[in-house]
């Protein structure tokens, strides 16, 4: 190190002489720009320049924090850097540079700032097996060893290269429209709030409920919340803001709407200070981007874009319009629409209710994925497509190659009212993992408006995400036909006495892969990726306990009946990602229909015909073994945890009926689904858990959201209250026998609205009450069937000791101890929107 200090300082006490001013320098120096090595910062004796677009640094510090030697050749101006078998050549003024023999020509020349040799950050640490983010939103720069990151993609050229190495390349589309696109709007205004009366002050609000999430201390956005005075609810393309405490006197106190006409609101979050709405919006891109050292873009027009520093911003694609013959005069073949479809999220301040004011807006390119909050930091997850169709088009040009790629884009109003363009240098891969989609990673501070949102882009999607307090886990299926096809095998037809080949699908290997991102106070930071056989059903498939991440897996396929048929797996990996622990095989021809996990057990439900409950034994991460198991008819498609040795299971009920005709075939037995189930398991003795209670609610088609979204649950064990929504279907016309044919009948609609139980370990399941928001006159005219009224109830909570049950069209109390109704509230009439 003392020599390469030495070295270093001849370098600019050499420079000294013949430095530049910088004043000369086309540089950006009004701004700091962060720099972190590893996580940790690092400070250079002055300030990193942007020079042509391109992140300059002092050649002697950044050699040192990376552990480079740099010789000086003072007669060629020339400065040589070599780490092991790595070596780069560079030039004072000259854009021509080598590695190692190989040259290499600079966007921006190395120059000399106050007998400083200034080079090129990224180039430099790249060469030394290096990789580097940048965050444009916050103009800070991560410098991280390659074995501690993943690599970026860097230039169209290698980005080619990888989609077109990866077997899920998909071709585009085109799309039929009459006469021209429709015109729309390309600025995102700020939102507005229609008030409604003056909100009184309350005292301290009572308790109240918070959605049913999976992990504690995680919150989750739902379509409505409360703080225990007002009820925040998403109603169709604007949230309604109702005083709910007292409940005899409800009333709205406003209804925001939007500016952005194309923003429809999906999902909210409501915390002491905040309002957060969720939702998707799209508008044409503009065509002209402009680079940031250049005037930004007006505030009236978010859509355009903006490069980021040291990174070259894509050209946005120009609309096609293919030959058509003249009879279609009024029908023309184009291209897709240059769009930016982004997730969109609004912050309100939460002081006067009747007046909501915006405070902030962040936008991801790509659809919305998932989202969580935990304290004040709030992490949003998108997925971007790309037109692959295009890029494998060998007669385009490559500007319309890099439009077609459409590198994905952000914005924070906190870092300005244009978007940041984030460029190949800054997406990243997941090595044999590419896929042509873009995954986005937004994490922000609400309490800190100074800190700017941190986006990360990977080439790669998400479909499952699971967080734990500490760490994201975002899974996404890979798909592989076997290497070795199974032998089929001919068989003979009964009643015909011939035998013949079954077709059968090539089998497809499906693997899991799950990428491990660390969370703190607003931050991502990618730190590992794993791969297990099989696919999770969701969310709750997956865990984290005391380190160790868990998940639940099917592999194969149910309708086989050879070595490829379905099988379940649990799967326990360290903090490293790696396989430590697995229980593999079980339940052959099932698959999984919901999993939880409490502490250092996991309960697994499959199905095919009857019901196993497994009970799995995860103490011993390495060595996880199956306890006991349960089986009854029907299935679970949801687990709640009672208490440390109580269950609840929300499914349906299921009759199998053996499937036989004439010709002699038989199809082999049936399960046939029935009305909605909730039963009560028992599994304090670990090896025979057993179902201690069951409660059945209608016939085949009863259906519940519960069943496919925990957030309608509304369950209390200390106020004694389970409640969730149901649309209830009964069969009038069974046969007295209980004929087989039965089974297959559907009921007719009967009731939609919220059914609340009392549940505890002497009685079981006690059906208290149920409340509908239909009329009398609603029920008459309802037939066999039902539909998505506007009076459906959704959801339930309770402040203090009101029931609330909300749907579009209302807000209905109801006393908590004896059901009676206290009063109800009309929602204003939903209009469309001029």
């Amino acid at each position: 190190m003392r020599k390469t200090t030495l070295l270093s300082c001849m370098v600019a006490l050499t420079l000294l002489a013949s430095s530049v001013p910088a004043q000369q320098m086309q540089a950006e120096t009004e701004k700091t720009v962060g720099l972190s090595l590893n996580g940790e910062s690092v400070r250079f004796s002055i300030q990193p320049r942007l020079i042509q677009n391109t992140l300059m640094v002092p050649l002697r510090e950044l050699s040192e924090a990376l552990g480079v030697t740099v010789q000086w050749n003072e007669r060629e101006r020339t400065a040589i850097a070599s780490k092991g078998e790595r070596n780069i050549k560079l030039s004072l003024d000259s854009n021509q540079a080598y590695r190692g023999s190989t040259p290499v020509t600079l966007d921006a020349a190395p120059v000399s700032d106050n007998g400083y040799m200034l080079v090129p950050l990224r180039f430099f640490s790249e060469s030394f097996d290096f990789n580097v983010y940048w965050d444009g939103a916050n103009r800070s720069v991560d410098i991280v060893d390659a074995d501690k990151s993943l690599p970026t993609v860097g230039s169209l050229e290698r980005m080619e290269e990888l989609l077109k190495d990866s077997a899920a390349v998909h071709g585009g589309m085109r799309l039929m429209v009459t006469d021209k696109l429709a015109s729309q709007s390309g600025a995102a205004k700020t939102p507005t709030s229609e008030s409604a009366s003056t909100a009184p002050t309350f005292s301290a609000a009572p308790s109240h409920s918070g959605t049913n999430v999976q992990v504690e201390g995680v919150d989750e956005a739902d379509i409505i919340k409360t703080d225990g005075k007002y009820i925040y609810q998403v109603n169709r393309d604007r949230v309604i803001v109702s005083q709910a405490y007292p409940a005899d006197s409800m009333s709205v106190v406003s209804t925001v709407y939007w500016a952005d006409p194309q923003f429809y609101p999906q999902e909210i979050y409501v915390d002491g200070k905040h309002l957060v709405v969720i939702g998707n919006t799209h508008y044409p891109i503009n065509d002209k981007i402009k680079p940031s050292n250049s005037a930004a873009p007006a505030a009236s027009d978010p859509s355009t874009p903006v490069s980021s520093p040291a990174v070259d911003a894509p050209a946005t694609k120009s609309i096609k319009v293919a030959p058509v013959p003249e009879f279609m005069e009024r029908k023309k073949m184009i291209w897709p629409a240059p769009q930016r479809f982004t997730t969109k999220a609004i912050v309100y301040e939460l002081g006067d209710r009747t007046e909501m004011k915006p405070v902030r807006e962040t936008e991801l390119e790509g659809n919305y994925i998932s989202s969580r909050k935990i304290g004040d930091s709030l992490y949003i997850v998108t997925n971007k497509g790309m037109d692959t169709y295009w890029l494998m088009d060998k007669q385009i040009s490559p500007a319309e190659k890099k439009a077609a790629l459409s590198t994905p884009a952000y914005r924070d109003s906190a870092a300005g009212d244009s978007f940041i363009t984030i460029g190949y240098e800054d997406i990243r891969y997941f090595p044999k993992a590419v896929e042509p989609n873009y995954l986005l990673v937004g994490g922000l501070n609400l309490s800190k408006p100074e800190q700017k949102m941190q986006v990360t882009s990977y080439l790669g999607s998400g479909q499952y995400v699971y967080a734990s307090q500490n760490n994201l886990y975002i899974t996404v299926n890979e798909y592989e036909p076997v290497k070795e096809e199974p032998e089929q095998s001919s068989k003979a037809v009964p009643g015909i006495g011939q035998e013949i080949m079954p077709i059968r699908p090539v089998p497809v290997e499906t693997s899991s892969v799950i990428y491990k991102f660390g969370m703190d106070n607003g931050t991502v930071k990618y730190l590992g990726r794993g791969k297990v056989p099989g696919h999770p059903l969701n969310q709750f498939s997956m865990d984290e306990h005391d380190g160790y991440f868990r998940i639940a897996t099917t592999k194969g396929d149910m309708w086989r009946d050879d070595e490829f048929t379905s099988k379940n797996n649990m799967y326990v990996m360290n903090e490293t990602m790696n396989v430590v622990g697995k229980v593999e095989d079980l339940a052959p021809g099932e698959r999984i229909y919901s999993v939880r996990y409490a502490g250092s057990r996991a309960y697994m439900v499959t199905f095919k015909n009857v019901d196993p409950l497994f009970v799995i034994d995860l103490k011993d991460p390495q060595a996880p073994k199956v306890l006991g198991q349960l089986k009854i008819p029907g299935y679970s498609d949801y687990l709640h945890p009672y208490d440390e040795n109580h269950i609840i299971g929300f499914g349906k009920d299921a009759v199998v009926v053996d499937n036989k005709n004439g010709s002699g075939f038989e199809g082999g037995p049936t399960a046939y689904y029935q009305g909605m189930k909730l039963a009560l398991f028992d599994v304090s003795d670990v090896a025979h858990p057993k179902e201690l209670f069951k409660e059945s609610i209608g016939g085949r088609g009863t259906h519940s959201e519960l069943l496919n979204n925990h957030k309608a649950l509304l369950f209390s064990k200390e106020k004694n209250l389970l409640a969730f929504p149901v649309t209830v279907m009964e069969v009038k016309d069974k046969s007295s026998g209980g004929a087989p044919a039965d089974a297959t009948k559907y009921g007719e609609f009967t009731f939609q609205g919220a059914y609340v139980y009392g549940l505890d370990l002497q009685n079981g399941f006690q059906l208290r009450g149920r409340i509908t928001h239909l009329s009398d006159e609603d029920l008459q005219k309802a037939g066999r069937e039902w539909y998505s009224s506007d009076r459906n109830v959704e959801r339930l909570l309770y402040i203090g000791d009101t029931l609330y049950t909300a749907s579009p069209d209302m807000l209905k109390a109801n006393d908590l101890s004896t059901l009676t109704e206290i009063g109800s509230l009309k929602l204003p009439p939903w209009k469309p929107r001029q």
